[in-house]
């Protein structure tokens, strides 16, 4: 399939293949969609099999932040840019000052932030070479790390699920199973704990594991185990895809609502058989929203009682995306996706209103 042919079954607006042979730079930036702004997006670091799997996932990814910025209200569009290398060994300033390089060739088309693979600093060189980058470290004027935002954003729409499924959205006494011990579940932790949930926890890494325990009481739980957890919320904060055939049968939980991207392995599939089995689900690019929302406050001037403030909307655009689903009898993550092409039609509507209109002096 040649490059245009991927554009226009995509529907992405741009991609961009950069390589450089002197810093060893082959990245791919995808521009999904800008009707509501500037394209925003993390830079993700991967030994990518091959080409053609770092293309795949550019533009998966691209598209999702089209519909995160858009649920969550922000005037962004969607973007997202990937790098082919192995973190642990490939980085250096070289490397991601070039890819500085590209993303300021732009000129505010595309915006980059830290993703999985990159770190802030990583970021800092890349703001050697372009203003168009934030998750820049706090010393410089940027917000750090997303974490506790995204964490908070990921607490608040918990308690949204709870409100829709039981009628009250307290957390306390509630048995809560989190997938994930790294930042976003540490700090999600610790919120259900201050509240007073009893808590079971996993991850493939053990450190994690202990540090989470530093602060809190949690029952550990193998990987493996937490599928089959006797919990009434799972909390997927790691991986994608971890709503599938095989785990979807074991689940005895009433709501899932984590901090994971992509974890339904099959969105049109997988949200049916939760719908049909009476499991509630918090659409995963909505209530992880907080990231989005920490790195775009930069650009305003960062400050993070703003943007924890801004992250306890999550409450209110999962009660619209619940009603959708109630009155339409659709999944949740189908009812979150009409939610957010009816902004994009309206907001396009207007763009096409006012590039339409002539003899018409702004002042």
């Amino acid at each position: 399939m040649v490059n245009f042919e991927i554009l226009e079954k995509s529907g992405h607006e741009q991609v961009i293949f950069c390589s450089n042979k002197e810093s060893g730079l082959k990245a791919i930036i995808a521009i999904h969609d800008t009707t509501l702004g500037p394209a925003i997006g993390g830079t993700r670091m991967l030994n990518y099999d091959n080409e053609e799997a770092a293309l795949n996932d550019v533009l998966r990814l691209s598209r999702g932040m089209t519909y995160k910025a858009a649920a969550a209200g922000l005037n962004f569009g969607g973007g997202k840019a990937v790098i082919i290398g192995d973190s642990s060994t490939q980085k250096n300033e070289l490397l991601f000052r070039t890819f500085g390089k590209f993303v300021d060739g732009l000129a505010g088309r595309y915006i980059t932030a830290e993703d999985v693979g990159t770190d802030v600093r990583d970021m800092e060189y890349v703001r050697m070479e372009t203003k168009y980058v934030t998750g820049i470290s706090k010393a410089l004027g940027g917000s750090g790390d997303p974490s506790p935002v995204t964490a908070y954003g990921v607490y608040i729409g918990m308690k949204a699920c709870a409100k829709e499924k039981w009628g009250n959205d307290s957390l306390r006494g509630r048995k809560i199973a989190v997938q994930g011990a790294g930042a976003v579940g540490r700090y999600l932790c610790e919120h259900l704990y201050n509240e007073g949930a009893e808590i079971y926890v996993s991850d493939i890494n053990d450190v994690k594991i202990k540090s989470v325990l530093e602060t809190i009481k949690a029952h550990v739980v193998s990987p493996e185990e937490i599928y089959e957890t006797d919990a009434e919320i799972f909390a997927p904060t790691a991986l994608g895809s971890v709503i599938n055939d095989k785990t979807i049968e074991k689940f005895k939980f009433e709501i899932i609502a984590g901090g994971a991207n992509n974890q339904l392995e099959d969105e049109l599939k997988h949200g049916k058989i939760l719908l049909d089995k009476g499991i509630l689900y918090a659409p995963d690019y909505v209530i992880n929203a907080g990231g989005l929302i920490n790195v775009a406050n930069e650009l305003e001037g960062y400050r993070q009682d703003r943007a924890m403030k801004q992250a306890e909307g999550i409450y209110e655009i999962l009660n619209k995306i619940f009603a959708i689903s109630k009155e339409e009898n659709v999944p949740t993550n189908i009812a979150s996706n009409k939610l957010v092409e009816l902004r994009l039609q309206r907001v396009g509507g207007i763009s096409k209103i006012f590039s339409g209109a002539k003899g018409i002096t702004r002042r």
